[in-house]
């Protein structure tokens, strides 16, 4: 019989494949596992520690960590004892971490390291209902409510002689409707929203995705994106859980590309931000060799363009395929090295990945299947499959899943099924305005289907432009066709009611630096730089290139370069990367003004 919970699951696979790695770290410079026997044994120490201290089922419990393993230890513990996990991201400020805390009225906090140990004991005092603190990391804090994962865990021990039973019987009464997770959304505007999950919301992502992507206990995932995000959380640690791989933790989002050289994962959940730095790395690197490497590089490129679109018709030649094996062996294998030697496919989510993008690592033999959600929709909707790939689409619904998706009548994106939330915590007005009576959720993306039910998002709804001329306009469109360019890091479009496209641009500061001395442009100054007038006609010309294949209302006629990056800490971006509009336009608002008065 099919398990019912995540916990269930996670007990067959410890059945199935006990002595298979199941997480990895790194210690004294190298990747170390622990099997699932072990994982086991540590989970249970950990959930029956938590209900000697009086967790029980439905109470709400925190982690507010990077990734680690204990990550994965603490999370099967909680929803074990049929508890609710809710994940706080380690980016969070004092505030939107006292609005959660207090909103989900949290019993305890497990916390890791001592910015963000900090960051709690900041505002514990004035939340509402204070938590208990249990630390990750033994920091020698002695005060009342603080102990530690080892202490606690120590104390299940205990609890287990005199209560043999305890865990069998609160994951016997779990059912698939109990929810696991109450995961606030980051939100562009207003206070996050908690979204409640399902152990059935999950698990059944999770079985439609193990299907869909033929994941395997095989596999070995790299873990990098934030566990508190549910696209990392079921699929980079449910979905190699359930199947009975590995996973393996990065160190730091910054220290991806060496760790895939070391743990050599097969599958790795990204963003399509580390898939263009990539992209603009090895393009950087190519560029900066002999000719004739440069050469060899863009021959082999060219052959892996030419030969998946003859892998499309069906039509090979026996030379294509003799070339594409040189290129292989000359040009491919080096990149494949970079990632580990291992991978199968990137799974990539969060944002939409310019289409150039996933084509141009298409050809060098690199899979990348982009897929769709929402954590409202826990959270796969669609996902390209392997072999099958149409890049500028997000893949069809998950079948597996049971997901259904309708356009509606205004382009809306609908989608219905068990991957669905039950609703808001706390919020139902909230979810009346997003699930219909008849249980479409309504995802507030724009967009349509091909003939083979193919999903392509053109924008968010709230994010669509209309300018005074009443033209319709996806900044997310324009953006991307300009995010190509590597002298380019990140660009905000705006233009709503206005009478034509504007663009605020982030330079990448590296790229522009080595482009001035090529123009012979001498400064220390780089803010001055920013202002100097071949400086902008260089991305000027740039911008014109990259958008031939774009509308002529649809082009920007105006743009400034701004000296700061757009970063979470000063609110200008989202825990998962995504650029709050409203927050930069009033940021730069009298930029902006000033940028349509000169050039009206």
């Amino acid at each position: 019989m099919a398990a019912t919970n995540l916990a269930v699951a996670f007990l067959e696979t410890v059945r199935a494949h006990g002595s298979n790695i199941a997480l990895l770290s790194k210690k004294e410079g190298n990747y170390v596992g622990v099997d699932y026997d072990k994982l086991h044994r540590q989970v249970k120490n950990l959930a029956l520690g938590l209900a000697a201290s009086d967790i029980r089922k439905g109470d709400r419990v925190s982690i507010f960590s990077f990734n680690r393993p204990e990550w994965a230890i603490s999370d099967l513990a909680i929803i074990s004892l049929g508890a609710i996990n809710v994940p706080l991201y380690p980016t969070l400020s004092a505030k939107q971490l006292e609005f959660i805390i207090n909103d989900a009225e949290v019993k305890f906090v497990i916390v890791s390291g001592e910015e963000q140990t900090e960051k709690i004991l900041q505002i514990r005092k004035q939340l509402k209902y204070p938590p208990n603190i249990i630390l990750m990391d033994n920091l020698n804090l002695k005060a009342e409510g603080i102990t530690t994962l080892a202490e606690v865990s120590k104390k299940g021990e205990v609890f287990s002689r005199k209560n043999p039973d305890y865990l069998k019987n609160a994951v016997a009464q779990i059912s698939p409707d109990d929810i696991c997770a109450i995961v606030y959304t980051s939100g562009t505007t207003g206070d996050p929203k908690g979204v409640m999950l399902s152990h059935g919301n999950i698990l059944g992502n999770v079985r439609g995705a193990l299907k869909a992507l033929n994941i395997t206990h095989t596999d070995r995932f790299l873990s990098f994106l934030p566990l508190s995000h549910v696209f990392e959380r079921m699929a980079g640690q449910f979905c190699p859980i359930v199947a009975g791989g590995a996973i393996a933790y990065a160190e730091s989002p910054e220290k991806v590309v060496q760790n895939m050289a070391e743990a050599k994962p097969t599958i790795t959940c990204t963003v399509p931000r580390l898939l263009e730095k990539m992209h603009d790395a090895i393009l950087a690197k190519v560029n900066s060799g002999s000719l004739l490497k440069k050469k060899m590089f863009f021959w082999g490129l060219n052959t892996g363009y030419r030969f998946n679109e003859a892998k499309k018709t069906g039509k090979i030649s026996g030379l294509l395929q003799l070339q594409r094996s040189l290129a292989q062996k000359l040009v491919f294998k080096k990149i494949h090295a970079v990632v580990g030697g291992r991978l199968r496919y990137f799974i990539s989510g969060g944002a939409p990945l310019p289409k150039e993008i996933g084509e141009f690592f298409h050809a060098l033999g690199v899979n990348i299947l982009e897929g769709y959600g929402l954590t409202e929709s826990s959270p796969v909707i669609s996902v390209n499959l392997l072999g099958k790939m149409k890049f500028g689409t997000v893949g069809p619904p998950l079948r597996e899943g049971s997901v259904e998706v309708k356009i509606g009548s205004d382009g809306e994106i609908l989608t219905r099924g068990p991957h669905v939330m039950p609703g808001y915590y706390k919020n139902p007005d909230a979810t009346r305005e997003v699930i219909d009576e008849d249980g479409w959720l309504h995802t507030g993306d724009i967009g349509f289907q091909d003939e083979d039910g193919y999903l392509t998002i053109t924008d968010r709804k709230k994010n669509l432009i209309v300018t005074s001329g009443g033209k319709n306009i996806s900044p997310t469109n324009v953006e991307n066709s300009l995010l190509i360019s590597p002298l380019i890091d990140q660009i905000v479009v705006i233009g709503d009611r206005r009478n034509f496209i504007a663009a605020l641009i982030v330079p990448n500061r590296e790229r522009l630096e080595k482009e001035t001395q090529n123009l012979g442009i001498a400064s220390n100054d780089y803010h001055s730089l920013l202002r100097n007038e071949k400086v902008i006609s260089t991305l000027h010309k740039e911008i014109e290139k990259l958008s031939m294949h774009l509308a002529r209302f649809e082009r920007v006629r105006a743009f400034r370069l701004l000296g700061e990056p757009f970063t979470i800490e000063s609110g200008e971006l989202t825990p998962t990367l995504k650029v709050r509009r409203n927050i930069v336009e009033e940021k730069y608002r009298d930029l902006i003004e000033e940028m349509y008065q000169e050039n009206d």
